[in-house]
C-alpha cells in the first residue's frame, strides 16, 4: 500500500503518537533515538525499525519526520558532516514539525534544495491526546508537488491539514496561532489572579465564562489545572511557550510591526520560566502569576492524571 518509507526523529510528548499512528497505518517506518525509552518499545512492538543514528535512518527513508523543540535542534540534525543532509538520498522530503524560526526554515529549504532534498514545514497545534489519537491540527508550508505527496502521510495523525503556503509559512502561520493561544492563557492566567485578589474564586469565574462568548476548546483546556488540580491537562512546557514567543517578536520585528501585545504576553511567560518554573505547563500559568501577586491560585484538588477521562 505505502511508497514512501518513513523515518522519524523526535519520540516526546507529540512524537510518540504522531509515530504511532504512521506505522499502525501501514507506512513502513524507521525511528531513531539517543537512548531507550517506553515509546522507542512500544513503536517497535508495533512493527517499526530502530536506526543507530540520523544518518542510518536518512539512508532508508524517503521521508523523514522531524519532531523536536526548536531551531536549534532541528539545524543540529541537519548541518554539518554527519547531518541529515550528508545522508539523505536526493528526491527525500524533510518534515519539520517542530514550532520553528521561519528565517532558519527558509535558509535550510534553500541549502538543502540544491541536494535535492525538500525542505517542509509542517508545525502541529493540540495536544498529545490528540496526537495519540490521530486528530492534530497541522499548517504546511511546501510547494504544492510535495504537499500532494506527503498530505497522505501526515493524514495518518492529523485530522485537520491546512496548506498556508510555501517554505517556511507553516511556521510563520504557527507562530501567529500560538500568540493567540498563548495570549489567551495570559489573559487568563491574569484575570484569575485579579478576580481571586477582589474575593472571586476560580470556581465563580468559570461559572460565568464557560458555555459563554468567552469560552473555547482552549480555555478548556487550560483551566483543567486550576479548577481539577489536572497537571497533564495539556502537556507544554512554559519554557517552550517563551521560546515560541520570542521567535514570534523576531518575526514581527523583521516585518517592521509594531507587537505590543506579544511583547506583554512574552512578559507573563517570561516572568514564570525566570522565576524557575520553565518545565511547569501552560495551564499552571495562573498559579505563578497569582503567587508573584500574593495571591493563591493552587488548585484545591489534585486529580491524578489516571482518574481523569
Amino acid at each position: 500500500m505505502a511508497t514512501e518509507h518513513i523515518g522519524f526523529i523526535g519520540l516526546g510528548l507529540m512524537g510518540h503518537g504522531m509515530a504511532k499512528n504512521i506505522v499502525d497505518k501501514g507506512y513502513p517506518l524507521t525511528v531513531y533515538a539517543r537512548s531507550d525509552s517506553d515509546a522507542v518499545a512500544d513503536l517497535l512492538q508495533r512493527g517499526a525499525t530502530r536506526a543507530d543514528s540520523p544518518q542510518a535512518l536518512a539512508a532508508q527513508a524517503t521521508v523523514v519526520f522531524l519532531c523536536v523543540t526548536g531551531s536549534k535542534d532541528v539545524e543540529a540534525l541537519i548541518r554539518g558532516p554527519n547531518g541529515l543532509a550528508s545522508s539523505l538520498r536526493p528526491g527525500s522530503v524533510l518534515v519539520d514539525c517542530s514550532t520553528a524560526d521561519p528565517t532558519s526554515t527558509v535558509a535550510l529549504a534553500a541549502e538543502l534544495a540544491p541536494l535535492g532534498i525538500t525542505l517542509v514545514d509542517a508545525p502541529l497545534s493540540r495536544t498529545p491526546k490528540e496526537a495519540w489519537a490521530g486528530t492534530l491540527d497541522t499548517m504546511v508550508g511546501a510547494d504544492q508537488a510535495s504537499f500532494d505527496r506527503i498530505q497522505p502521510i501526515l493524514a495518518t495523525w492529523a485530522g485537520k491539514v491546512v496548506h498556508i503556503g510555501g517554505p517556511g509559512d507553516g511556521h510563520r502561520m504557527k507562530l501567529v496561532n500560538n500568540f493567540v493561544s498563548l495570549g489567551y492563557a495570559a489573559l487568563y492566567a491574569e484575570a484569575m489572579a485579579v478576580a481571586q485578589a477582589v474575593g472571586i474564586t476560580p470556581q465563580r469565574v468559570d461559572a460565568v465564562l464557560r458555555g459563554g462568548r468567552m469560552d473555547c476548546g482552549f480555555y478548556q483546556t487550560f483551566m483543567g489545572y486550576t479548577l481539577d488540580g489536572n497537571k497533564e491537562a495539556h502537556k507544554f512546557t512554559l519554557q517552550n511557550a517563551f521560546k515560541d514567543l520570542r521567535y514570534l517578536e523576531s518575526m514581527a520585528d523583521a516585518a517592521g510591526v509594531a507587537n505590543p501585545l506579544g511583547n506583554a504576553v512574552k512578559n507573563s511567560f517570561a516572568l514564570a520560566v525566570g522565576g524557575g518554573a520553565g518545565q511547569s505547563y501552560v495551564p499552571m500559568l495562573p498559579e505563578i502569576i497569582g503567587k508573584l501577586s500574593g495571591v493563591d491560585l493552587a488548585p484545591k484538588a489534585a486529580v491524578p492524571a489516571a482518574d481523569k477521562p
